[in-house]
């Protein structure tokens, strides 16, 4: 069984790009690792992390595991929509396994702790990702940064991120959805 571990931005735009992005990377995961099944490990928040589980949870015999950040009940708060809260519960009632959240007060440093877990678990790392600096602690680039330091298998899926100060996604024109493969050798 191959881990897929799922890091990327929460607002995005052009999704059919970015899907597809997903798709090809899906691809080159079942070439590299033939005849493995396939789990995904995500928190499932809003964005990249949803739309990889929703594409691999497609595939016949995939599992999900979903390491929460925080409680479930404070985690819904950080969905912006009772639309966002259902697809997460949905989502959430799928899972194969959840593991509990770390049980600290800060925020940033459970994400920060999630972002781990999902490293330390997986086998491959889907980054939903614009390439650029981190905008605060516990987020992609952070995620990334460690990834690429265990040398690990890194599928990214180039989209872009939002204005910084809103929730405005942005694009990253003829690069949205490329993909990038970086220690599949």
């Amino acid at each position: 069984m191959v881990t897929i571990g799922v890091t990327g931005h929460r607002r995005l735009t052009e999704l059919d790009r970015i899907n597809a992005g997903i798709d090809e990377a899906l691809q080159q995961v079942t070439q590299r690792y033939s005849n493995e099944s396939l789990t995904v490990l995500s928190s499932l928040a809003e964005g990249a992390d949803r739309l990889v589980v929703k594409r691999i949870l497609k595939r016949a015999g995939a599992r999900l595991i979903v390491p929460l950040p925080l409680d479930q009940n404070e985690y819904l708060k950080d969905f912006g929509s009772e639309e966002s809260r259902r697809e997460f519960l949905e989502l959430l009632s799928r899972a194969n396994e959840v593991i509990p959240a770390p049980g600290v007060d800060d925020r940033t440093r459970a994400y920060e702790i999630a972002g781990k877990y999902v490293l330390d678990h997986c086998d491959v790392l889907f980054a939903v990702w614009n390439g650029e600096a981190a905008q605060g602690r516990g987020g992609t680039a952070q995620v990334v940064a460690e990834a690429r330091q265990r040398i690990l298998p890194i599928a990214w899926i180039r989209a872009g991120n939002r204005i910084p100060g809103t929730e405005r996604p942005t694009s990253l024109g003829t690069d949205q959805g490329k993909l990038e493969l970086e220690n599949f050798a």
